[in-house]
């Protein structure tokens, strides 16, 4: 069996602005519906989790306007750690994970904030850590510019460590909520952090009692040298989009050693790879449907090159279209996002017109057609299970939920039920 998680590319954001199939859009704009009903069918059809991304910036870089981050909602975010309550009510079992940037929130806040999100989703929540690239990002927090790249995963190394010794500042057992005796807690199993280290300082201990997992999931997706170190160091499930199912069952291998090397045990982390399901009711209408997607896709050069310069904070509309691409060494953004495109085409136009969601293995086709592809390429990898990264439109979930999932549970692939009630226990069931 492999696991499934689904990836919401724009957090608690806008989803679909002005596309077939989009629904009632400007009425899901801030609200928490759109959200609730994917996690009910998610977790109809045996997910493990929801990872919703996360950014504080509105990007101005493409052709120095806010035009691009916002004429389609694009760049849009609320904050989704208060939509992950109203998810949690509204489902039993279905993980909910939440973005933060370890350069910004101290630790304590995160230590303090995450266990209090563990408590009011019974044992649910799982947080992603990320660095952030943008400089403009770094700019909303006081920062002139941002941390270097390889110096911002020694700092969020280090920032684990010290959540994580905040999170275990009280022991099991300390909460007594003993009604005969009237004792609360003992007070003799809950002890200070005094964490310090070249970065970060706290004292602890945490003003709260563990909640039911007493360590949320840690989620991670650097694909960098140093990314895969802290995810092999400090996750429990990460998220790879590596292409192919050679280069997959490499990561696989590559993290399973790294984990070795941290005195952990391979299977203490699930990984799963970044995919983009095609699905129609025949191959045939499947591979039209990609073909027209791939049309829009490659006619949006505009867009494509406004993403590009958030990932990179680098203004690609002063550069000619048909001359080289720039050389982006020692650009202090997302290192393994600004490899896949120098592989995508020569000129900026033909890597503009490839632009599109990195996939690790491309699956087009029937409910069916799809299923097959899956467990080959799993059987072959040895990953962990595929992490969805369609849009979230009402249609997009239901040909998942509804189309994909049934036939994966009926060959015994998927979950067909959650045998705990905290997402660790049901992440690392198998």
């Amino acid at each position: 069996m492999f696991h499934l998680g689904w990836f919401l590319t724009t957090g608690f954001g806008v989803y679909g602005w002005n596309q077939p199939w989009s629904g009632n859009v400007a009425a899901d704009v801030g609200r928490p519906g759109l959200f609730v009903d994917t996690a009910r069918a998610l977790e109809r059809a045996g997910f493990d989790y929801m990872m919703f991304e996360d950014s504080s910036v509105l990007p101005d870089i493409y052709q120095g306007t806010f035009e691009s981050s916002v004429s389609a909602g694009q760049a849009v975010r609320m904050d989704p750690l208060p939509l992950m309550p109203l998810v949690a009510q509204a489902t039993k079992k279905i993980g909910l994970i939440a973005t933060v940037a370890t350069t910004f929130y101290p630790p304590f806040l995160a230590a303090r904030l995450y266990q209090t999100l563990d408590h009011l989703t019974q044992g649910r929540i799982g947080v992603n850590i990320v660095t952030a690239s943008p400089h403009k990002a770094a700019q909303n927090y006081g920062l002139e510019k941002h941390i270097d790249h390889d110096k911002r995963y020694e700092m969020a190394d280090e920032w684990m460590q010290a959540v994580t010794a905040l999170w275990n500042t009280w022991e099991k057992g300390a909460l007594q909520l003993d009604t005969e005796t009237g004792v609360f807690a003992d007070h003799t199993k809950i002890k200070p952090a005094n964490f310090e280290g070249e970065f970060y300082r706290t004292r602890g201990p945490l003003n709260l009692p563990p909640g039911p997992q007493h360590r949320p999931v840690v989620c991670q997706a650097g694909g960098s040298p140093a990314g895969r170190d802290l995810g092999a160091a400090h996750a429990d499930t990460i998220v790879s989009a590596v292409v192919g199912a050679e280069a997959m069952k490499a990561y696989r291998d590559d993290i399973s050693q790294r984990m070795i090397d941290h005195g952990r045990k391979p299977d203490d982390v699930k990984v799963l790879y970044l995919v983009s399901p095609i699905i129609a009711e025949t191959d045939a209408e499947a591979k039209e449907k990609q073909a027209q997607m791939r049309a829009a896709q490659a006619a949006n050069i505009n867009g494509n090159l406004a993403a590009m310069s958030y990932f990179t904070s680098m203004d690609f509309s002063k550069f000619d279209l048909d001359a080289p691409m720039p050389d982006l060494s020692g650009n202090n953004g997302h290192q393994s996002t600004m490899a896949d495109f120098a592989k995508s085409g020569r000129t900026l136009r033909e890597i503009a017109a490839n632009h599109r969601t990195v996939e690790s293995v491309e699956l087009v086709g029937s409910p069916a057609t799809i299923a097959d592809q899956m467990e080959e390429v799993m059987d072959y990898a040895g990953g962990d299970g595929f992490l969805i990264a369609t849009p979230v439109t009402r249609k997009n979930v239901t040909e998942i939920a509804d189309g994909l999932a049934p036939v994966l549970r009926r060959r015994g692939l998927i979950r067909s039920d959650y045998t705990h009630n905290t997402f660790r226990e049901n992440l690392l069931e198998f």
